[in-house]
């Protein structure tokens, strides 16, 4: 791996889950997302939202957001609006079971806003406008975002 994802050999993968199970293979489809030409790299995000987005969220989710953000920052990702969609179904998942989960990814999610803001006043060129929108989507997600995990806690 390049410098992009070069963190990712520091996550212990295959001891976090994801809806189907070990997260070991979450590596390889942000990998197909980074370097994919446009196919796989939808076909990798469509595996991902379903492996770790809507409609709930896992510890291999927590893990991934800050690769969904730098993949998202990546001039070169075929699909980074796809990517910034994926960050938003994650904001909009949960999982009842375990809260903690639920409040991390949305935590993680939170802390890219200055990403997304950059990335909605980003260049006007049409390839980009997919990546605004997307992008003006997620701050609007983000800023109106509120949840039973997110509240503040009353203990």
């Amino acid at each position: 791996m390049g410098t992009v994802l070069g963190g990712m050999r520091n996550v212990r993968w295959h001891e976090l889950q994801h809806a189907y199970g070990s997260a070991s293979q979450v590596p390889g489809m942000l990998s197909r997302i980074a370097w994919g030409d446009g196919p796989t790299a939808h076909d990798a995000l469509r595996d991902l939202d379903q492996w770790i987005g809507a409609p709930a969220v896992f510890d291999a989710t927590v893990a991934a957001v800050p690769f969904l953000w730098e993949l998202a920052a990546t001039e070169t990702v075929k699909d980074r609006a796809g990517v910034l969609d994926l960050l938003a179904s994650i904001l909009a998942a949960g999982r009842a079971q375990h809260p903690e989960w639920t409040r991390a990814a949305h935590e993680a999610v939170a802390e890219g806003r200055p990403t997304a803001a950059r990335l909605a006043a980003g260049a006007s060129s049409a390839r980009e406008q997919a990546v605004r929108e997307a992008a003006a989507r997620l701050l609007a997600a983000t800023d109106g975002h509120t949840c039973a995990a997110c509240l503040p806690r009353t203990d």
